[in-house]
């Protein structure tokens, strides 16, 4: 996919925004909106940022050899996305579980890989299965699995204005999928509350 340079971007994005307050009936020029443009612009390219990143780069530099064979979890990975439909964010919690098969990875990697993708257009459902596999592809474990519970601002503030609403999307692969065991221990540990910690 074709992207435009980074140093041409804010631009177009700025030009952009102020078609986009006209469109509203704005005046872009009076005193409160007299910025909006370039800080829209400055607020989306952070947002978006994902796309300048690299999976590979990301996650080969920080792959270790080990004997360890139980689950790894990282749960409660904060994240915030972008809706491709309505630009609106959406936002919430991964839980991401891998089992080693010979290699693990730098436990900081993992957050920065849900980042990474997160900060891209996106589904919900899309954004967990590129994790997942990336994971899969990258570490060759035995299985991975990832769940993600968010909130839609496209759902709480129109559409069906559910206010509560939380999507949960899961993919299971390997082991976490084949077994049902590793899948059910999984799911039960990223429900526990933490305990003993503050």
């Amino acid at each position: 996919m074709a992207r435009v340079k980074s140093g041409e971007a804010p631009d177009r994005l700025s030009a952009a925004v102020r078609e986009l307050l006209l469109g509203l009936g704005e005046d872009p020029r009076r005193e409160g909106l007299q910025r909006t443009p370039e800080r829209v612009a400055k607020a989306m390219r952070f947002l978006s940022a994902g796309y300048s990143q690299d999976a590979k780069q990301l996650l080969n530099q920080a792959l270790f050899t080990v004997s360890y064979d139980e689950m790894v979890i990282i749960k409660d990975i904060e994240l915030f996305s972008l809706c491709e439909h309505h630009l609106l964010p959406f936002f919430g919690k991964a839980h991401v579980a891998y089992i080693p098969n010979g290699k693990v990875v730098g436990l900081s990697k993992i957050p920065r890989l849900v980042d990474m993708f997160a900060r891209r257009l996106q589904v919900q459902e899309r954004l967990t299965v590129q994790i997942a596999e990336t994971l899969q592809e990258f570490i060759r474990p035995r299985g991975v699995g990832v769940v993600i519970e968010a909130q839609h601002l496209c759902m709480i503030m129109r559409g069906v204005e559910k206010q509560n609403s939380v999507a949960v999307s899961s993919c299971m692969l390997g082991a976490f999928r084949s077994q049902q065991q590793t899948r059910n221990e999984f799911l039960s540990l990223i429900k526990k509350k933490h305990e003993g910690l503050g």
